[in-house]
């Protein structure tokens, strides 16, 4: 039986049909396990990433705890280990690992969640810290160092493709590409003696979540003012701001940006203040000296008309240096009316300003008539630490309200540079801050 050429014409096409139907399946179960492969991936990154922070947190608090000396103050530390070392175990049950592969990484963890209830239960009980516990303190503030050094390590080589995270144990023979187990490898054989137990300037996060108090009952201006306002910040021309956008929020205003969105700036409506703006550009070669560039910015305040202005921290990034002040307040510094200058070190040019932490928190205060002894205050501080400094402070607290405390600048034995803060009214133990310095600037956690 003999096919007619209408008959062969229909197979063939019925086969090339099929055949594209069958690319086009097999082209997106490829394209569907491909993406599948990619959200594992970025799931995995976003796990190595939090693991990281959560151990450089664990350290941090381990280390403030070296520098405490009330009972409230270790207690408020061995409640936050605790939450950091389960959010560090909870980060690594994320990643494709096999457990017996981490016994002593989950071992560490795990004992520094437990070390901590047992310290806040003996609190509970009105035993203070011993000598031993600070003793097993330090050994665990070793180790926990040891593992936020490795699991940034470990993050940055992820990041930058040198470990494929599809590789989930041991490397091929074929591809011999290094797995994520390989970044614990360190840690891991650093156990040998092992002990057996039975954190822009400081405050700056925690200081805008409150309903602005300069901008609250101020008459509000009209966007040309606001414009007005903006220029005279800048010294730029009205002209130069082609995109005009409103801004919602507790600090209600004008969003003015040019036309190459280089340049933005934002004026709040009550009041109209500049609470920001950000310049940006190709940064040359420095040619300022970090006083040069802290004079520039002070200079910068006083244009604005903003003179009682101590300076504090400072940072320098891309050739850009970031200066922090704080209200100084008949000699008290008060962290949370806090101004930032950003400073170009090729030109001296202001390329960034920020003052919401000052429109927030900037008010006439009243301080109490009667204070703890300055003298009291110091005693509170540990005895592992060597005070170097001191002054009157106010700063932010968990709740958004303030404290006026003594403010101890100190020194660690391990050369770590701490700040303690004392309650001026209470002689209670308020904060403990951990100095970061390097080569660009002061900051602390």
């Amino acid at each position: 039986m003999k096919c007619s050429k209408r008959c062969l014409i229909r197979l063939f096409s019925f086969g090339i049909f099929a055949i594209v139907l069958l690319l086009a399946r097999n082209f997106k179960l490829m394209s569907d396990a491909q993406q599948s492969r990619l959200a594992l991936e970025n799931t995995y990154k976003s796990a190595i990433e939090q693991l990281a922070d959560a151990c450089q947190s664990v350290s941090e608090t381990l280390e403030k705890q070296l520098c405490a000396a009330s009972p409230d103050m270790q207690k408020q530390l061995s409640t936050k280990l605790y939450e950091q070392a389960s959010a560090a175990k909870t980060a690594l049950a994320q990643l494709p690992l096999e457990r017996q592969e981490l016994e002593n990484t989950y071992k560490f963890l795990s004992q520094v969640g437990s070390y901590s209830l047992a310290v806040s239960k003996k609190l509970d009980n009105k035993t203070p810290v011993s000598d031993k516990d600070y003793d097993n303190i330090s050994k665990l503030f070793d180790y926990s160092q040891k593992l936020a050094d490795d699991m940034w390590e470990l993050e940055s080589a992820v990041r930058a493709g040198e470990i494929d995270l599809s590789q989930t144990g041991l490397p091929s023979e074929k591809t011999a590409a290094p797995s994520v187990t390989d970044g614990f490898a360190d840690f891991e054989e650093s156990f040998d003696d092992y002990p057996h137990l039975i954190y822009d300037g400081p405050f700056s996060d925690n200081i805008m979540e409150k309903t602005p108090k300069m901008t609250a009952n101020e008459k509000p201006v009209t966007q040309k003012q606001a414009l007005e306002r903006c220029c005279i910040a800048l010294n730029a021309n009205p002209s130069d701001f082609e995109k005009i956008t409103e801004v919602g929020g507790k600090m209600h205003g004008w969003r003015f940006t040019n036309a190459d969105s280089t340049v933005s700036c934002e004026v709040t409506k009550g009041g109209g203040h500049v609470s920001y703006f950000l310049k940006w550009r190709e940064i040359g070669e420095e040619k300022l000296t970090r006083e040069e560039a802290e004079k520039t910015a002070r200079k910068y305040l006083e244009y604005l008309g903003m003179l009682s202005m101590k300076t504090t921290y400072h940072e320098v990034q891309g050739g850009v240096m970031t200066v922090n002040f704080a209200y100084n307040d008949l000699d008290r510094c008060v962290y949370t009316d806090l101004v930032k200058v950003s400073v170009a070190m090729d030109s001296g040019e202001i390329l960034g300003f920020d003052q919401r932490g000052y429109l927030v928190n900037h008010c006439k205060r009243t301080y109490p008539k009667t204070l703890f002894s300055k003298l009291r205050a110091q005693e509170k501080v540990s005895p592992k630490l060597k005070i170097e400094s001191s002054q009157l402070a106010v700063i932010p607290t968990d709740n958004l309200d303030e404290k006026l405390c003594y403010e101890f600048r100190c020194k660690a034995k391990n050369g770590r540079n701490v700040l303690v803060y004392i309650n001026a009214e209470t002689g209670e133990e308020q904060q403990i801050l951990l100095l970061v310095e390097s080569q660009s600037g002061t900051l602390t956690v």
